[in-house]
């Protein structure tokens, strides 16, 4: 994580409008729907400038898994490509699919941002918007490649990260949060903890957003950035995810990440220095 600090002064973030030139379907590969998503000059500019930190004999490719879709990108590409998700999807399928869609690409490394906790590299319980055997399944074998895995949460925080103590909360089907303090990640899950009547995913998630409308859910995730800010006292707060941009304006203190992050997060993952380990395919030793 530290040699991300390097990166931070280089790379400044662009609200969502920029990011999205055109999207054009392709044709279903195996009931799986795939789009691809040219990204803007400026949005490869921010992926390249990522790159600076990743050994030039690696190419990475990052897989952001989510509840309604799988988005991938590699380090040698300029086009973000996905196919559907959805309650049923097993971790199988997934790598499946993501190989089906990167079947042109070279790659030599994988980082995974997973929708759930993960420990030590490791999912540690199911994901609730997926299929299940997520928990103790070998990525690394499966892709026969070194693989890193992080909460999707942490993969945008890492990407959004420009220095200091950050704190990052991403509004999507949940909260997903995490914390960075001089380039050590602490992934974080505040969004299950007590608020109100439930807990705080339950208001400033999407299910929030969709019972109660912009306007009350607005008002609860100004009330539970300043809450999170009191506490924690960051230098900055990132508010990123899916349902950022449905904000009409952002508390104090602020800037809004957007998905993008995702990605530069997975090339930051490889960066040398990184302290989060890989999982190796069989066959594989660490000491190599």
């Amino acid at each position: 994580m530290r040699a991300i600090d390097a990166l931070s002064t280089q790379i400044q973030s662009r609200p969502c409008s920029e990011l999205i030139v055109s999207i054009k379907p392709s044709a279903k590969r195996n009931r799986l729907t795939s789009r691809q998503t040219q990204l803007d000059a400026a949005v490869t500019s921010l992926i390249k400038d990522a790159l600076a930190g990743v050994p030039s004999d690696k190419s990475v490719l990052v897989v952001d898994v989510g509840g309604t879709s799988v988005k991938i990108l590699a380090s040698t590409q300029t086009e973000i490509r996905s196919f559907l998700s959805g309650p049923r999807l097993t971790p199988r399928q997934m790598v499946l699919g993501v190989k089906k869609l990167a079947s042109d690409w070279r790659y030599d490394v994988v980082s995974i941002g997973y929708p759930g906790p993960v420990l030590q590299g490791r999912p540690t319980a199911e994901p609730i918007n997926l299929g299940h055997g997520w928990v103790g399944f070998d990525f690394a074998a499966a892709f026969g490649r070194p693989v890193k895995v992080v909460n999707d949460a942490a993969l945008q925080a890492i990407g959004s990260y420009e220095g200091g103590k950050m704190l990052f909360l991403g509004l999507g089907t949940g909260l997903g949060t995490a914390l960075i303090v001089d380039g050590e990640l602490e992934p974080m899950e505040l969004g299950h903890l007590p608020y109100k009547k439930a807990t705080y995913e339950s208001y400033v998630g999407r299910a929030g957003l969709e019972r109660n409308g912009k306007k009350k859910w607005r008002r609860r995730v100004a009330d539970v950035v300043e809450r999170f800010t009191a506490a924690l006292r960051p230098d900055e707060t990132v508010i990123g995810g899916g349902n950022v941009r449905k904000l009409d304006a952002l508390p104090p203190r602020c800037r809004a990440g957007h998905n993008a992050n995702a990605f530069r997060g997975g090339f930051r993952l490889w960066a040398k220095d990184n302290l989060i380990p890989p999982d190796l395919p069989p066959g594989r030793s660490r000491h190599r």
